[in-house]
């Protein structure tokens, strides 16, 4: 994500000076329910060693390059001289490279090499079906039904104006979308060029929801009231799984299942969410979805992205869907004969309108090879649960609310890796402070920090070191800011 500058007069104002009591935290039970015997300080470092030592993914930590601070390691100076290893919370913009990337991408350079032409028939990972392992393990995350709701192609931005191309179809009355205000620009930007494409009038067309005055949030209840109000004319219910800003991951299953009950089509972009929180999008009803794999899917800077079509939609892509058609959405046994009649794959990957690149494939393969030996979305989700519990509850017990607070939802239901604090204080110079320590974060300006801790790289010890670094970072920048 490209950084943010521009924020609702409403989500700039200074923090309260009171935080949510400890004892408040929905999240508490279950980390009481983690300490070990004898340990009741749930912020001591003898609570983060504890969980660190019987974390279940412990060793793949091992499988992923850990970025290194500091002039001594070789790495880019802005960093400044902090030793070791990085602090790396920034998963939620682009996941950490795995060692079993590299060796892949070494295979298949070394399979063109030697074979050319002939690797895509040839080989452990044959490149005429080298998305089809990356579908097959892709159900299981996304909640699909099977294969044929999943398909590997493009890039998140391209599947979903493909895939709006199909399922937003104005007509008579039934015109309206509902969105949210915050979303991505990406977003923005695709919705509204799908509505001027169709000479529509955005103005006339587009909804837009905002969080209540004085939130950050958006209420599951308000969104439903909307869908509820827009009735007969609304065409498309379309929201982000999980909010890029807030960290808030919006119930998709109410929000799917009311949007149907008006008739809407709900889709979904899932960036945020796919390898994140547990996602069930078949039994939620979802009629389509698309999501990146670069960021807790650890595919890389820019790789494959993928899409989901829910199988009521299947058969009907040679008929009032209007896929945008091309030689890969045909059968494996009609792509290569050349014919000039579309023969349309039934279901997602029908979508698919070129061969999906091979080396970004075979990255996204690595790493859904290392979440299939993780044991799943169960486990890694399990572990997210305590890693972003202890990051709320150190937060809120140790950062004094007149520097910063949470305003990432504290339902751990309604959320993911990622806590978004908004701080009372610019945030470049925290930022700058933190950078110097040898964390590295996302902030988006003017006054707001973003943390994602990845199950699979992070540990409890970092995100107690980042803790205290956070507090120093603001009182430093606190005092610096008193001296102007």
């Amino acid at each position: 994500d490209a950084p943010h500058s521009a924020v609702e007069d409403s989500r700039q104002e200074a923090p309260p000076r009171s935080q949510k009591m400890s004892t408040e935290l929905p999240i508490l039970p279950l980390l009481r329910g983690a300490a070990p015997e004898g340990v009741s300080d749930l912020g001591s470092a003898q609570f983060a060693e504890a969980l660190d030592l019987k974390d279940p993914l412990r060793r793949f930590r091992k499988e992923f390059y850990i970025p290194t601070v500091g002039n001594s390691k070789g790495v880019d100076p802005e960093f400044g001289s902090a030793p070791g290893y990085a602090i790396y919370l920034c998963g939620n913009s682009l996941g950490l490279m795995s060692r079993r990337v590299e060796r892949y991408v070494k295979e298949e350079c070394e399979k063109w090499k030697r074979l050319g032409v002939e690797g895509h028939f040839n080989g452990e990972r044959p490149w005429a079906m080298i998305d089809e392992d990356a579908v097959e393990k892709l159900v299981d995350i996304v909640g699909a039904e099977s294969t044929a709701e999943v398909a590997v192609m493009n890039s998140l931005s391209m599947n979903l104006h493909t895939l709006l191309y199909s399922f937003y179809r104005p007509k008579g009355r039934r015109v309206r979308i509902l969105m949210e205000e915050a979303a991505f620009c990406s977003d923005q930007h695709i919705i509204k060029s799908q509505i001027r494409t169709r000479e529509l009038d955005e103005k006339k067309v587009l909804r837009q929801l905002e969080p209540r005055a004085g939130e950050h949030t958006l209420r599951t209840e308000d969104i439903l009231k909307a869908i509820e109000e827009e009735g007969e004319c609304l065409a498309m219910v379309f929201l982000g799984g999980l909010q890029y800003y807030t960290g808030q991951f919006y119930d998709i299953e109410a929000i799917a299942k009311k949007g149907r009950s008006v008739g809407a089509i709900v889709g979904v972009d899932l960036a945020h969410a796919v390898g994140n929180v547990p996602l069930e999008l078949h039994r939620w009803g979802v009629d389509f979805a698309a999501w990146c794999t670069y960021k807790y899917l650890n595919s890389g800077p820019g790789s494959i992205g993928g899409a989901f079509v829910h199988s009521r939609h299947h058969g009907r892509e040679k008929d009032d869907l209007k896929v945008l058609a091309g030689w890969w959405g045909q059968t494996p046994q009609t792509r290569f004969k050349m014919g000039h009649e579309w023969e349309g794959i039934k279901g997602a990957q029908a979508w698919q309108v070129s061969n999906p690149a091979v080396l970004p494939t075979v990255c996204l393969r690595a790493s859904l090879d290392i979440f299939r030996e993780a044991g799943g979305m169960k486990t890694v989700r399990a572990k997210s649960l305590l890693l972003t519990g202890l990051l709320e509850y150190l937060i809120t017990t140790t950062i004094d609310a007149k520097y910063a607070k949470v305003i990432t939802p504290s339902d751990p239901k309604r959320r993911g890796c990622q806590l978004s604090l908004l701080t009372s204080i610019p945030v470049k110079p925290v930022h700058s402070y933190l950078e110097a320590k040898g964390v590295i974060c996302d902030v988006r300006e003017p006054n707001v920090i973003r943390i994602a801790p990845c199950p699979l790289y992070n540990t409890f010890g970092e995100v107690r070191m980042f803790v205290v670094l956070l507090k120093e970072a603001l009182v430093d920048a606190a005092k610096m800011i008193s001296k102007l």
